[in-house]
């Protein structure tokens, strides 16, 4: 994978984060989506979490996403659902024979099929106007299943441009290791080892996903081997 998207993310937030581009996502934003991806990089560098965040009991509840709340709910990032219904309308072509044995004019017939809640109640944690938004810190990782079908299906309805997703980088695991919670933050909950093989096997679809990692960098008590 190529590094030139990284012109398009502030040096100060690679600095901190592992990075991931996706169907040129990093590009796409930048821009189509600019003002969008300003505010998400404001609530990047404003992001930090001490050891005492790791120690806490609880996975997506802990106050690590709730951090993440604070940052982007006043800048109108909401929690946004899509539901629908599927309309499939044919048109059935009949060929008449009059009573002298000539064809007549062919005539349409239309019919509907309506195939309800098609699409079923795809949420998304944070979405203003064409970006969508998400972080995973330790659910289960069939939930990157879950936010992947979100993006592709908000993306396929013309909902966004592109996604953004935030979760923890496998740098993390050696800070897990020292504090003794490696067990909590198993190898099947949601980091970046979880998700990557997903994003190569295209399972976004066609929707741009730029990734962030959540790095030991971040970690105010934490002093980094780098």
């Amino acid at each position: 994978m190529s590094d030139e998207f990284k012109r398009y993310i502030p040096q100060d937030i690679l600095a901190l984060y592992e990075v991931h581009n996706f169907r040129h996502a990093a590009e796409v934003l930048a821009t189509g989506c600019a003002a969008e991806l300003d505010e998400i990089f404001d609530a990047l560098r404003n992001f930090k979490l001490s050891t005492a965040d790791i120690l806490k009991p609880g996975g997506n509840e802990s106050d690590i996403p709730k951090r993440i709340s604070a940052l982007l709910r006043p800048k109108g990032w909401y929690e946004t659902r899509i539901r629908g219904d599927l309309v499939i309308t044919s048109e059935v072509h009949l060929d008449g024979v009059g009573t002298d044995g000539r064809s007549q004019e062919r005539k349409i017939k239309t019919e509907t099929l309506t195939r309800e809640n098609f699409l079923d109640g795809h949420k998304v944690d944070y979405v203003k106007n064409a970006v969508a938004f998400d972080l995973e810190w330790n659910s289960k990782d069939q939930t990157f299943d879950r936010d992947l079908y979100a993006f592709r299906a908000f993306s396929e309805c013309g909902l966004i441009s592109a996604a953004i997703l935030l979760t923890r980088s496998a740098e993390l695991n050696k800070v897990f290791d020292s504090l003794g919670v490696k067990t909590k933050y198993g190898a099947s909950t949601t980091w970046m080892g979880k998700l990557l093989y997903r994003l190569n096997a295209g399972r976004h679809g066609g929707c741009p996903v730029l990734v962030f990692g959540i790095t030991p960098r971040l970690i105010t008590d934490w002093k980094s081997d780098e």
